[in-house]
């Protein structure tokens, strides 16, 4: 399957805003999931560039998570993975983390608040994603 320009469909995300790029890709775990218990379990990695020329830190995440019901949940707080890194001009941050489910399959999708070094602050967007069995596995340039 492809894009309509030509790409391959991974289910992964890429989206630059404001010289901040954030890529995301998930991974489904068989062996944390159940489906007699209603549980998928997914994890996924973020990984943010900074492209510009400033430093910026990130302070919060917003996440809305739609399950194959269309169910949705909003995850909200401060930084990511107990942390707020300050990200340099050319360097990069990347974390791990997960997301259960009650459904096979689902999307998430949503922002960072990223601090510019005088104060001001913009939305780095993270573009939808899928979590999903069917979803190319993660790579190192993913």
């Amino acid at each position: 399957m492809t894009s309509p320009d030509n790409k391959p469909q991974t289910g992964h995300s890429d989206v630059v805003t404001e010289g901040v790029r954030v890529q995301v890709a998930s991974k489904f775990l068989p062996e944390q999931s159940s489906a007699n218990d209603e549980l998928y379990a997914f994890a996924y990695r973020v990984r943010i560039t900074n492209e510009g020329d400033a430093p910026v830190t990130l302070r919060s995440r917003r996440w809305v998570i739609r399950d194959a019901d269309g169910e949705v949940e909003i995850v909200e707080g401060p930084g990511v993975v107990g942390e707020e890194p300050r990200i340099e001009p050319g360097d990069q941050y990347e974390y791990m983390s997960g997301c259960p489910l009650p459904t096979t399959w689902g999307t998430m999708e949503g922002h960072y608040v990223m601090e510019r070094e005088d104060g001001s602050t913009f939305h780095a967007e993270v573009g939808r994603f899928f979590l999903a069995p069917t979803v190319a596995p993660m790579s190192a340039q993913d």
